[in-house]
């Protein structure tokens, strides 16, 4: 059965993503209640794996979330694979995702864990179908002596949201709930952005 969890609303909001061991799945369900906090827009979370049956829903989308494991500095394979068929599906038939919003997660065992390299790859994806970049919009944390590990934005990112997983933790139990809360954090924004943007654009296309 399709992992889809869906509110009623007109602003609708997607968030694709590859977990390969149950982590970054907790990280973007955290992203989805974020989203959720803000009312008049829709969540939908879509596994890469199911990704093929959803391209209209991905077309319908006003924003797009897009989130990785980070494995050996770079977003997860099958992520990649879901990328690289956007190719075909989505460039080739007329830049479908232009102007959409997106932003981006990832999760890796290590605190740094080359985690910019992958928000980095994400974002780039994004700007080769002309999409709109949010970024965290969170100062780092835990950079001081009164720094602490609940606090958000604790492993200090910028462009996107990122996690951290202990190797020896189950996704029961990681990663730990600051960065989930960043996770909820940026949904949030990006739900916000989301509806700021068809506001805008209604304006701009009404009659005069």
């Amino acid at each position: 059965m399709d992992n889809i969890a869906a509110a009623n609303g007109s602003t609708r909001i997607a968030i694709v993503f590859h977990s390969g061991f149950g982590h970054t799945r907790r990280q973007a369900e955290a992203v989805g209640a974020g989203v959720r906090e803000v009312d008049g827009v829709d969540v939908l979370l879509l596994p890469v794996e199911i990704v093929e049956r959803h391209w209209d829903d991905l077309k319908a989308a006003q924003a797009i979330i897009f989130g990785a494991p980070t494995y050996m500095g770079a977003a997860s394979a099958p992520f990649k694979t879901f990328a690289e068929a956007t190719s075909r599906t989505v460039m080739a038939e007329g830049y479908l995702w232009k102007d959409k919003l997106a932003a981006g997660f990832t999760n890796s065992g290590a605190r740094s864990g080359d985690k910019l390299s992958t928000l980095i790859q994400l974002a780039l994806f994004a700007a080769q179908h002309g999409m709109h970049w949010i970024n965290l919009d969170l100062p780092p944390a835990n950079s001081s002596s009164t720094g602490s590990e609940a606090d958000l934005n604790r492993l200090g990112f910028w462009l996107g949201a990122g996690a951290q997983s202990n190797t020896d933790e189950g996704p029961d139990t990681a990663p730990p709930e600051s960065d989930l809360a960043t996770a909820r954090h940026l949904g949030k924004r990006v739900a916000k952005a989301a509806l700021q943007f068809a506001r805008g654009r209604d304006a701009v296309l009404a009659p005069a």
